[in-house]
């Protein structure tokens, strides 16, 4: 059993070794770690709430269900990210093929979580951020926001490091200099209470008793 204390400081590498060898209980532990990355890329893509929340939850449960397929040829991180990306583009296509989307990508909903930090600065910062094309979007949010690095990024992405360089420049290009200094604290902040939710949802749909 991993003491609460000690949960932060366990790799990956040995989390999914614990999970694989029957605590399934653990897998809370890699939901907790990686729900502000996969949320944000998830907003980077589909700009809405409860789509994000819904893809995340799939996401998880493909990752726990294909955990002993995972291999070391690159971070546990970039593939869990990568399944999240696969989960939403589908997410995508699978809409268009049912309805026509709306055009009107320009509003943000503003929910009760985000509303728990300085709700009109997280709204400019989003809506700026919302401007940019999908594909300069999703590479400022992985570089600037969650820190990915170069590689990290165009593994994630199955890009070249050059196109990731040239997608951020060029996503820089189109924010206002002053905004910078605020992504960390404001951008598609991921609060507990939300926290606790994807873990619940995704706890429960697996049947692992919290």
């Amino acid at each position: 059993m991993i003491q609460q204390e000690s949960r932060s400081q366990i790799p990956d590498e040995t989390l999914i070794k614990i999970i694989l060898d029957g605590d399934k209980k653990a897998f809370e532990y890699i939901i907790r770690r990686y729900n502000q990355r996969l949320f944000r890329t998830g907003m980077s893509i589909l700009n809405n709430d409860a789509d994000v929340e819904d893809a995340m939850q799939t996401a998880y449960i493909n990752a726990y269900l294909h955990l002993d397929k995972f291999k070391n040829n690159s971070s546990f991180g970039t593939w869990i990210t990568r399944i999240m990306i696969n989960q939403c583009l589908g997410q995508i296509r699978k809409t268009r093929s049912a309805r026509n989307i709306s055009q009107d990508n320009s509003i943000n909903m503003v929910t009760p979580d985000s509303e728990l930090h300085n709700k009109e600065l997280s709204a400019l910062l989003e809506n700026a951020i919302e401007q940019l094309p999908e594909k300069y979007r999703l590479v400022f949010v992985l570089r600037e926001v969650e820190d990915l690095s170069v590689k990290e990024t165009a593994e994630v992405l199955d890009i070249a490091s050059s196109n990731v360089k040239t997608r951020l420049n060029r996503a820089k290009t189109m924010l206002k200099d002053h905004l910078k200094g605020y992504m960390k604290e404001h951008v598609y902040a991921f609060h507990l209470t939300r926290c606790d939710r994807i873990v619940d949802r995704v706890l429960a749909e697996l049947k692992i008793i919290p």
